[in-house]
């Protein structure tokens, strides 16, 4: 065995002298470093116009000629902040249903329609708003335009297609329940909004959705869907004049109406609250950590969205180096700002081993009081700026990409013409305005924390790190539209005994 061992050892000696002969024969060898990158190129934004029909309507034209294809978007100014009370959910369902049926066609008819000229069409919503895309070859740009203005105009909302779609979103809601993820990212927005509709989930959830009738999708289609409260955008390879004289023909008879005055509500003040969501059979814990922040419209929203990159977005990611690169607690750590028409918010997010929940929440708090506290490294923030900077000319590469652009700005009251000085914007914060917006925004005693997992492996772990006031709620339990987010009746565990 002795023997054995020595002759491996001085094979190794070999493989070691072996290696470094080597090492000498390529030294000479010529080192290049590697290629820079490209310098940035001028992005120029295509020729556009706005015109306001002459019932309220707002008609945007852009003309992209690279492709001979059209993408038509309607944006109505209403989603699920315009849900009535204790009927959340009105918003989603109803633009599930606008292409399931009009007055003049079936939902079969609708999709042979759009799939005999190769297009494509579809709606959704959102907190703030309703959309009806479609998209065509520019042949086909008229007839595509009548019918998305039937689907957007003339919904039926069928009794059967109403029952059909809520036992989908009832089975989906059933699904999400149980997904740590969902979970953890409906309470945070509860938390951070409040009963603000912000706060509550757009779909709606098995009981509200129980309460929604035909008459309550009809009188919010009645009440919102109207053109004064709609924009539309062409982009695509049209003219302009051939753009505003379909809107006008497809469009121009819709009467206008009143819309009623949106009420603000403000959501209720950022305040330290830490929520456990008890899921005894999760290996990983869910985190989220954030708190409310600016709207959309707001004037420092470029660098406090850059401040977000830098805490935990492309191009920079102190979260990420913290948490995966220097102590491998995760496989992945992100945050971002959620802005929206009233109020916005930031959440970073990530999930870990149950073992070491504790310290990951210690430090992720410690990276917001960091941003609140110091001054960004120059290098930070030039790969955040970096990364919007150049991934700018992927967001208007199609025409569909445009249209959403441009929808995005007009929806938010801001100057068409930002879109093209995007770039340039961006390069011009400094790390002073990433600073003041840090310590204006970021409270870090003030954070709202979700955590979805099994309580009984991290309570002690928290109370250890300083938490020690905390909310546990077993996920069975949760109910979002409660006030202390727990049912009224906790529902029985399985194997449990009623006392």
């Amino acid at each position: 065995m002795r023997s054995v061992r020595l002759a491996m050892c001085m094979g190794g000696v070999v493989l070691c002298l072996g290696a470094l002969v080597a090492g000498a024969q390529v030294s000479g060898w010529p080192i290049e470093r590697p290629p820079q990158p490209l310098a940035a190129r001028d992005i120029a934004f295509p020729p556009y116009e706005v015109r306001t029909l002459a019932n309220g309507m707002q008609v945007v034209a852009v003309l992209q000629h690279e492709q001979p294809a059209v993408s038509m978007r309607l944006m109505v100014r209403a989603g699920a902040a315009q849900d009535p009370a204790g009927k959340t959910g009105v918003a989603s369902l109803a633009a599930m249903l606008l292409d399931q049926g009009t007055t003049t066609r079936t939902a079969e008819q609708i999709a042979d329609q759009i799939d005999t000229i190769g297009g494509a069409l579809g709606t959704g919503s959102g907190a703030d708003l309703t959309f009806v895309n479609a998209i065509a070859m520019n042949d086909s740009f008229g007839p595509v335009m009548e019918l998305l203005a039937d689907v957007a105009r003339n919904p039926v909302f069928a009794a059967e297609e109403i029952d059909r779609q809520k036992q989908q979103v009832e089975s989906s809601l059933q699904v999400s329940g149980d997904d740590p993820d969902y979970v953890a990212s409906v309470v945070f927005d509860r938390l951070v909004y409040g009963f603000h509709p912000y706060g509550l989930p757009e779909s709606g959830t098995p009981e509200t959705l129980a309460r929604i009738t035909r008459d309550d999708l009809q009188a919010y289609h009645r009440r919102y869907f109207v053109p004064n409260n709609a924009i539309l955008a062409v982009v695509g390879d049209v003219t302009s004049e051939e753009a505003f004289a379909t809107a006008e023909r497809v469009f121009g008879r819709w009467l206008r109406a009143d819309v009623p005055a949106v009420a603000p509500i403000e959501p209720p003040p950022s305040t330290r609250r830490i929520v456990i969501i008890d899921k005894p059979d999760a290996v990983q814990t869910e985190i989220r950590v954030g708190m409310l922040a600016i709207p959309r419209k707001h004037p420092d929203y470029l660098a406090w969205n850059l401040a977000a990159k830098i805490l935990g977005g492309e191009g920079a990611n102190r979260l990420y180096n913290v948490l995966r690169s220097e102590r491998g607690l995760t496989y992945g750590a992100s945050a971002e700002t959620e802005a929206r028409k009233q109020a916005g918010d930031i959440v970073a997010e990530t999930d870990t081993r149950t073992e070491t929940t504790g310290e990951v929440l210690r430090l992720m708090l410690e990276e917001f009081t960091r941003l609140q506290a110091q001054r960004p490294y120059e290098r930070e923030l030039s790969g955040a700026q970096a990364y919007l900077a150049g991934s700018f000319p992927l967001t208007i590469e199609t025409p569909d990409d445009i249209a959403t652009e441009v929808l995005n700005v007009l929806f938010y009251e801001l100057p068409v013409a930002e879109i093209g000085t995007f770039p340039k914007r961006v390069q011009a914060v400094t790390p002073d305005d990433i600073l003041r917006v840090a310590q204006r925004y970021v409270l870090p005693d003030r954070l709202s924390i979700v955590l979805v997992g099994n309580a009984s492996g991290f309570v002690r772990q928290l109370r250890a790190a300083g938490f020690t006031q905390f909310d546990v709620i077993p996920i069975g339990d949760l109910d979002l539209m409660s006030a202390s987010l727990r049912r009224e009746t906790p529902r029985m565990q399985p194997g449990s005994a009623r006392p």
